[in-house]
């Protein structure tokens, strides 16, 4: 039995929240494998959550192919919309009460206000000669306006989102991998948007809340997403819940240095495993490029476990070749 000031690293709970807007590639694969590996090295509980928020490009067929990829690859979880759980449901799209709940609750606190600004004039705004990678923050353009300014500009059919406002200068947390991080207001975008003028939540809402109703204390994803991770942060803070652990791991890229997407069909897993490539091979070649073997060769993500350390994964990006089919298929 482990003594009284031994840590309880069962009380790690992680989560894998994929978005079915597409099949998983191989850069889905790598963050997926890392995170898994961080919760499992941990004793934790893992998550899976299907982040299909988005009803404009999410389809039943992706969040099955996403379930059978996984198990595939051999990575498992303890909760989720196959298996269940205490904190049902695990999927976006039937959260909406309660996501509809939170809104209420932050627009009775002050934070929210309706923005009428329309899709081309953010486009103009994001394309300003100053506008950072991530493009310009939002200036606060309709944070002023009147009550009589809004009835106007509905009265003219201008739909309106919600934008959260926040008065401070800076955000802090500390990444597992990246260390300290402090963002100014501006640097994380400004007034950012909690809802869409078409009522879709936003993503930065959606997985806040998700988290914090399923008890996440342990988020490892890309480093892509590490800009918008104070705004999560602030949300936690603004409702009065636990901030839990980030790490943000680098992502994979193709030959010509373009970070993978959805159409790169051709490093898709179903595309690898209709090639004769086995999950061992895309395991073991993965585990590779993050250190954890000498050389590319066939593992289950179970040997991996033991001795796992998420801040000796490296922080520079993964560069894949031309055509990886070959180099999987010779493991």
């Amino acid at each position: 039995m482990a003594s009284d000031s031994a840590p309880d690293m069962r009380l790690v709970r992680g989560r894998l929240a994929p978005s079915p807007t597409g099949y998983l590639h191989l850069g889905n694969a790598w963050s997926f494998l890392l995170c898994w590996l961080a919760i499992r090295s941990r004793g934790g509980t893992v998550v899976l959550r299907m982040e299909d928020i988005d009803p404009d490009r999410s389809r039943p067929e992706f969040a099955e192919g996403i379930l059978r990829d996984l198990a595939w690859l051999g990575l498992d979880w303890d909760e989720g919309p196959d298996v269940g759980g205490p904190y049902t449901p695990y999927v976006q799209s039937r959260r909406y009460d309660r996501y509809a709940a939170v809104l209420e609750r932050l627009q009775q606190a002050g934070h929210l206000y309706p923005c009428f600004c329309t899709r081309r004039e953010l486009r103009a705004l994001a394309s300003a000669p100053h506008a950072g990678e991530q493009g310009a923050a939002y200036p606060g353009t309709c944070r002023q306006l009147s009550d009589a300014e809004r009835e106007a500009r509905r009265g003219e059919g201008r739909g309106a989102s919600l934008r959260l406002h926040w008065s401070g200068e800076f955000l802090s947390f500390h990444d597992l991998l990246h260390g300290d991080i402090r963002l100014s207001w501006e640097d994380c975008g400004g007034d950012f948007a909690v809802q869409r003028s078409d009522g879709v939540v936003a993503y930065q809402l959606a997985v806040a809340v998700d988290d914090m109703d399923q008890d996440i204390s342990l988020v490892v994803r890309g480093d892509d997403i590490l800009h918008c991770t104070p705004r999560q942060v602030l949300l936690h803070t603004l409702l009065d819940r636990p901030v839990p652990e980030y790490a943000h791991v680098p992502l994979v890229h193709d030959h010509e240095g373009e970070r993978l997407a959805k159409r790169h069909r051709h490093f898709e897993l179903c595309v690898l495993r209709d090639s004769g490539v086995r999950p061992e091979a895309v395991v073991g070649y993965l585990a590779f490029r993050a250190g954890l073997l000498p050389e590319p060769a066939p593992v289950h993500p179970a040997q991996l476990v033991s001795g796992f350390r998420l801040t000796d994964i490296p922080c520079s990006r993964v560069v894949l070749p031309e055509d990886i089919v070959p180099l999987l298929a010779g493991l």
